[in-house]
């Protein structure tokens, strides 16, 4: 009774039921109006074609496209307001304006070496397209003076985080779609307030629905009485709109300019294993020390400058602001940023990339699958051409909605020739990619469209670096651990097809 009652006053319950109140308020008030005289059904009739013109007319996914015109087309009236509610997909004019400025701002600090670029190209063209992709289209560059370690389980990223943090001495960012109350979050902000008395600087950016639930309501306020700056993305607010939609996915950590940590694992207790929520939770993560840290370090600081405007100068944050001595390296590195702020969807288009440029492997980790044509395509396409295409995905899904949709691109990719595997232990919740031996992608990024389209990401992609050996082992060591899909297991009759028909139709939507 009392978790009962304790989640009847939580914040996720009384935002929720606000949101369905206001849906259902929405759809009685239209029923009525709809029914009021004839000419208002003509009305929003007329209104609904041009709305489905326009839509057509945008520069925007087919799939988005689609679900939307047949949602319109099924409620005329209902539908075309919901779109003008929530269907637009970049962020609200004043969060963009801000961002932008500051990207703007800072243009002049993303700097590309020439020489860099000039190696890759020399070793191999088709891999210097996509470093040069990021860098024209992202305003990222590439670097090559970076130490890189993989961690193929939270548990060991984590304790290597906790080490480096406690070397810290000048500052420390984070940036995190979860923070959550537990063992993992209490020993790290012992640590910042143990630090800002020090007189080490403490930033903390974190994603205000994804703490829903897990930390209360103000938290930022908590923090800042702690010493630690910190900020709220996007603060929600229980009311329809488009500008909820945007949210940001990114793990950064990043400590004196120097040591930057990312992948999937966010700060929560099931992300170490430390708390079982679907099993055993698989999800990986990295570490670099050295120039390619600057990236991650301009990430954070353009977000954090966008959100509470300064006129700080940000080159007392560069790599070799606090060390003398040259970074070592292996291989090259190139982290970036996919935003919503523009129409370029980066971090699929590396994806597909890969897909297209791929001659012997690609082994995948996803937790979720909701792609595109274009997306399936190119999965279909590299498998077709002989190349070992392989996806693993959860044996205990986290969301069964999801999870069903997931498993509804099965069947199709099969066919193509492209093996799948769900994580029999539990929850897979890694994002990456890794292709011939050669090249990587990790980072926060999900094959789904909240990730590709909606979402602030981020992830980094590896060149003939040691990264790209231990993903590829942690790859088919997973598999060892993980259920082939079957044919036969994706046939679900007449009824569940037309489910999953309906599941990969409104995909754009969830």
């Amino acid at each position: 009774m009392k978790r009962i009652l304790k989640f009847l006053g939580s914040r996720t319950f009384l935002t929720g039921a606000l949101i369905l109140l206001q849906v259902v308020w929405l759809a009685v008030w239209f029923l009525r109006l709809t029914a009021y005289a004839h000419w208002v059904n003509i009305f929003f009739a007329v209104i609904s074609v041009l709305i489905c013109l326009y839509i057509v007319n945008k520069n925007e996914n087919p799939a988005y496209k689609i679900a939307w015109i047949l949602l319109i087309a099924i409620v005329p009236a209902l539908g075309s307001l919901m779109y003008l509610l929530v269907g637009n997909k970049r962020p609200s004019r004043k969060l963009r304006r801000r961002l932008e400025a500051e990207q703007e701002k800072q243009r002049s600090l993303h700097v590309q070496g020439n020489a860099i670029l000039e190696q890759i190209r020399r070793m191999d063209q088709r891999v210097y397209s996509i470093f040069r992709y990021i860098w024209e289209r992202g305003s990222y560059p590439a670097w090559s003076n970076t130490r890189t370690d993989y961690y193929p389980v939270g548990e060991e990223m984590f304790q290597a985080m906790l080490a480096d943090l406690k070397r810290a001495e000048h500052y420390i960012f984070l940036e995190y779609f979860i923070i959550a109350q537990g063992r993992m979050w209490d020993e790290i902000l012992r640590i910042l307030e143990d630090k800002v008395k020090e007189g080490v600087e403490v930033r903390v950016i974190y994603d205000d629905v994804g703490c829903l639930g897990y930390i209360p309501a103000g938290y930022h306020r908590q923090l800042e009485k702690k010493g630690i700056r910190c900020i709220a993305f996007n603060p929600f607010v229980p009311v329809m709109s488009a500008v909820m939609n945007n949210r940001d996915h990114r793990k950064i950590l990043v400590i004196d300019g120097q040591v930057a940590f990312s992948g999937g694992i966010n700060i929560g207790d099931e992300y170490i294993n430390e708390k079982e929520r679907f099993g055993h939770w698989k999800d990986t993560g990295y570490r670099l020390e050295g120039e390619a840290v600057w990236n991650f370090t301009l990430m954070f600081l353009e977000m954090w400058n966008g959100l509470l405007p300064t006129d700080e100068t940000l080159q007392r944050f560069y790599p070799h602001r606090y060390r003398r001595s040259p970074f070592q390296g292996d291989g090259f590195v190139q982290p970036f940023s996919d935003s919503p702020l523009d129409e370029e969807t980066l971090a699929e288009n590396v994806y597909m990339e890969i897909l297209a440029q791929a001659k012997e492997y690609v082994y995948i980790f996803t937790p979720y699958l909701a792609i595109d044509n274009e997306m399936q395509t190119a999965l279909s396409n590299a498998a077709k051409r002989g190349v070992d295409v392989r996806l693993v995905t959860p044996g205990i899904p986290d969301k069964r909605t999801v999870y069903q949709l997931t498993r509804s691109y099965y069947g199709d990719l099969l066919d193509a020739g492209v093996k799948i595997y769900e994580y029999s232990p539990g929850f897979i919740h890694a994002k990456s990619y890794v292709c011939d031996d050669c090249l990587a992608v990790v980072g926060t990024i999900n094959m789904d469209y909240r990730s590709l389209y909606l979402h602030f990401e981020c992830g980094t992609l590896f060149y003939k670096s040691k990264v790209v050996k231990q993903l590829k082992e942690d790859c088919l060591k997973t598999m060892e651990q993980s259920r082939p899909v079957r044919k036969e297991d994706c046939r679900r009759g007449v009824l569940g097809d037309l489910c999953d028909a309906v599941l990969r139709v409104v995909a754009p939507l969830l």
